[in-house]
């Protein structure tokens, strides 16, 4: 199970940035659902790039919308069940 300490929310685009607390590597997250439970999918970033996102919120949202549509699953902290969730 991935632990992240947020520091970042994005309501509108739905995302959030934030790091992993025993790795320390950056990530940004999205909701997804499978029907009856709702988690995040984590993508690592590196540490330039989670400084740009922080600064330039645009490029954070176009980078979520990207994930949402399963195009940078190789970042995929975690890898996901059989029953894969969709994005909220």
């Amino acid at each position: 199970m991935v632990s992240v300490k947020r520091t970042y929310f994005n309501r509108t685009e739905r995302y959030s940035l934030g790091v992993e607390e025993e790795t320390g590597t950056p990530c940004l997250y999205i909701p997804v659902t499978i029907g009856v439970a709702d988690y995040n999918e984590y993508y690592s970033l590196s540490k330039t790039e989670y400084r740009d996102f922080l600064a330039n919120p645009e490029r954070a949202a176009r980078f979520a919308d990207e994930s949402r549509s399963r195009r940078h699953d190789d970042r995929l902290m975690q890898q996901p069940g059989w029953n894969r969730g969709t994005p909220i």
